[in-house]
């Protein structure tokens, strides 16, 4: 098991196979919405622009994604690689979740993500907008693999 100041394989410089092993990696930990375990994949001094909030460290990391999950029930979320480079990914994302009032939401964005030599990432930023949408459009329904489900292009 890596320390939490080394990160896991694959590491840079990524090929497309590596790339796609790592975004789908993020997503897996994402999902589990466990902010201790998510901080571990970015390095001590991690710097992160999430929207409008701009964080530093893994502390800031954890505090960060703590409310973020309190808020976003039902969360889940799938990633899909959009482009690479030597230690850079960029991703596309589409993630659901209801608010306290119970209304359902699909947040469509972008990150993108540079690593340190060690595999973890040492700088983040996404841009998402989130979009009402009803119980029966929901995509990632109970029990559904949320890799499955065909995405259209309307929805890129």
């Amino acid at each position: 098991m890596a320390s939490d100041n080394k990160g896991k394989p694959p590491y840079p410089p990524f090929t497309a196979e590596t790339a796609q092993i790592k975004v789908k990696a993020a997503q897996d930990a994402w999902n589990t919405k466990d902010p201790a375990k998510v901080k571990l994949a970015y390095t001590p001094d991690s710097i992160w622009r999430n929207r409008d909030t701009f964080l530093q460290g893994r502390d800031e990391i954890e505090v960060f994604l703590t409310k973020k999950w309190e808020r976003e029930n039902g969360y889940r979320l799938r990633k899909e690689l959009f482009a690479f480079t030597d230690n850079k990914i960029a991703v596309q994302f589409w993630y659901e979740w209801y608010d306290a009032n119970g209304q359902w939401w699909r947040t469509y964005g972008l990150e993108d993500w540079t690593f340190a030599d060690d595999g973890l990432m040492r700088k983040r930023q996404m841009s998402g907008n989130d979009v009402k949408i009803t119980h029966e459009e929901r995509w990632y329904k109970d029990g559904v693999d949320v890799n499955t489900v065909p995405i259209s292009e309307k929805h890129w």
